[in-house]
């Protein structure tokens, strides 16, 4: 399974959180960090924000941490709302794809099953598992 960019962004940024969990964390300066693109970043934050896994502040010295504890944040939870609505397979989006084997093909089921069990897997760990060591020098 291969997962979005957007995923990723917002993985990273989680990870960034978790690790310095006291304060509130700018897209700008996570992308920054990162080297990404921050309107992504920004976009993958309000998602997770959205979805309770995130609260954030607008405004100067606002930004974005942790909901809850890291440690109660499943990393399957977090994968499966980020990849929300990114099909596997060209048979699994909204429209049905164009797949022509759909009303006798198989392998769609055992997809699902696969993809269950990753989100499954990987709910075996929570955010703290993979939270970055404090930035050097980053303002606590």
């Amino acid at each position: 399974m291969r997962l979005t960019s957007f995923t990723d962004f917002g993985l990273r940024a989680l990870m960034r959180m978790a690790g310095e969990p006291e304060r509130d964390h700018s897209t700008a300066e996570m992308a920054a960090e990162f080297g990404i693109s921050r309107d992504h970043l920004t976009k993958a934050v309000a998602l997770l924000a959205r979805g309770g896994v995130l609260v954030t502040r607008r405004g100067h010295g606002g930004g974005a941490r942790l909901a809850r504890p890291a440690s109660e944040i499943g990393l399957g939870d977090v994968v499966a709302l980020l990849e929300g609505g990114t099909a596997m397979v060209e048979c699994d989006r909204a429209d049905g794809g164009g797949c022509t084997l759909t009303p006798v093909c198989r392998l769609r089921g055992l997809l699902a099953g696969a993809e269950a069990a990753f989100i499954e897997t990987l709910n075996t760990r929570s955010l703290a598992d993979c939270a970055l060591p404090p930035r050097k020098g980053a303002d606590a």
